[in-house]
């Protein structure tokens, strides 16, 4: 991994995308150029914000969704996190990060963008920062049945058509 090759995937994938909502529109712009800004800008060491790899995990026939009750947030959300030096794309980080907190193996990840958020937040720097979440939809295996870890308050399927009020998930 190098920060380059993350700054690619990141770059390439926010090029290519094209989302139907003008608002969508908006932040994958603000994105590229923060990008062309910031070379380092997918590594949780740029303090000001960086590029976050987040999962939508789905059930193998589409009708849930796995979301985490994440302690630092206090809501519940999709899965996902920090870019580490081990990952070569961004996308290589979402399935290193649905993976690790689901505890599900055998995931399959659209290598498609799916969707992109921006979110302020005091993540693991301990000072406010700016998460600017790259989303890729995540498949699990029929049957699988995920294993809390240490960086979740708790992990449960939702019904898509039945989340929590206070869910904060891109599903489309």
């Amino acid at each position: 991994m190098t920060a380059e090759s993350l700054h690619a995937s990141a770059t390439a994938l926010l090029g290519s995308w094209r989302p139907a909502a003008a608002g969508d529109m908006s932040l994958r712009e603000a994105m590229l150029a923060f990008l062309g800004s910031a070379p380092r800008g997918c590594l949780r060491e740029h303090t000001a914000g960086h590029i976050t790899a987040s999962a939508v995990v789905f059930s193998h026939d589409s009708s849930e969704v796995l979301l985490t009750l994440h302690p630092r947030v206090g809501r519940w959300i999709q899965l996902g996190g920090h870019c580490e030096e081990t990952d070569e794309t961004v996308a290589d980080a979402a399935l290193r990060e649905a993976t690790e907190e689901s505890g599900i193996g055998g995931l399959r990840l659209d290598p498609e963008l799916y969707g992109a958020q921006a979110h302020p937040i005091t993540c693991s720097l301990g000072r406010p920062t700016r998460h600017l979440d790259l989303l890729f939809r995540i498949t699990a295996p029929a049957g699988a049945v995920p294993v809390c870890s240490t960086e979740s308050t708790d992990l449960r399927w939702w019904k898509v058509d039945a989340l929590p009020a206070d869910a904060d998930v891109l599903i489309r």
